[in-house]
C-alpha cells in the first residue's frame, strides 16, 4: 500500500480518536497537505507534509509510513515525524498556558451551598435583627 485516504490516515496515526473526528476537522479547514486545504477522501503517501490544527497548537508532521489499521500508540508514532519549529511552538504554547492559565479555571464551579450563604450572612452582620419583614410595626 502505497497511498491512503487522509482521514483513514488521521484516525491510525492517533491524531484523532474516530474517522468521523478526522473528517468533522478536515472539512473545518484545520488540516491541509503540503500547504493546501483537503478533502477527507483526499491520498497521502509516505514524504507528504500535514499540517493540522488540535486544540490551540498547530502541529506540522511528515508522513513516513502508511497504515490502514490502528495499532497501539508506540507503533502508530512510528507513521509520522513531527518537525523541529512545530515542536518548538508546542513547548511555547504549553508554557504559556502553564505561565498565564485561564481566569475563569480560578472560579469556583456552580451557585453557592447552604454553608456558604450562612458563612456569607454571618459575615455581613444581624442588620435586620430577628424582623420578619423590613417594615418597623412589628
Amino acid at each position: 500500500m502505497d497511498k491512503l485516504r487522509i482521514d483513514k490516515w488521521l484516525w491510525a496515526a492517533r491524531f484523532y480518536k474516530t474517522r468521523s473526528l478526522a473528517c468533522e476537522e478536515i472539512d473545518k479547514g484545520r488540516v491541509q497537505v503540503n500547504g493546501l486545504p483537503v478533502k477527507p477522501a483526499r491520498e497521502v503517501k509516505p514524504g507528504d507534509s500535514v499540517q493540522l490544527r488540535s486544540g490551540p497548537v498547530l502541529r506540522t508532521v511528515s508522513v513516513l509510513t502508511i497504515s490502514d489499521k490502528r495499532g497501539p500508540a508506540p507503533v502508530a508514532a512510528l507513521m509520522f515525524q513531527e518537525t523541529a519549529e512545530s515542536v518548538q511552538r508546542r513547548q511555547q504554547a504549553a508554557e504559556q498556558r502553564r505561565l498565564a492559565p485561564e481566569p475563569a479555571l480560578s472560579l469556583t464551579q456552580g451557585r453557592p451551598t447552604k454553608r456558604d450563604r450562612r458563612d456569607t450572612e454571618q459575615l455581613r452582620g444581624d442588620a435586620w435583627g430577628n424582623r420578619w419583614s423590613a417594615s418597623l410595626n412589628d
